[in-house]
């Protein structure tokens, strides 16, 4: 889980800088090119899978853990699960 999350907070850290456009840029990254298997998604697809207010609570629980400051959460979770939304809303934009 600690190793998907950091995905997850990694691409919505791309996301957010306009590194990328869409989550589903993200997600074929790592289903083409890093071996995801295509049944299950990307990081951004499991996140919305698993819950953004979920992704950020346990990202705030790693936080307080070892090596918390690597574990902030990046803004646009947060803002998305504060709102209701998901990564997928944000594929049609």
């Amino acid at each position: 889980m600690r190793c998907v999350l950091a995905l997850v907070n990694e691409g919505a850290r791309i996301l957010g800088e306009g590194i990328a456009y869409h989550p589903v840029d993200i997600d074929v990254v790592h289903l083409d090119g890093y071996g995801f298997a295509a049944t299950r998604g990307g990081p951004m697809f499991f996140a919305d899978t698993l819950g953004l207010p979920e992704v950020v609570a346990r990202i705030r629980s790693f936080a307080q853990g070892r090596h918390g400051w690597a574990w902030e959460p990046a803004p646009l979770p947060v803002e998305l699960a504060d709102a209701g939304r998901s990564f997928g809303q944000l594929n049609s934009l």
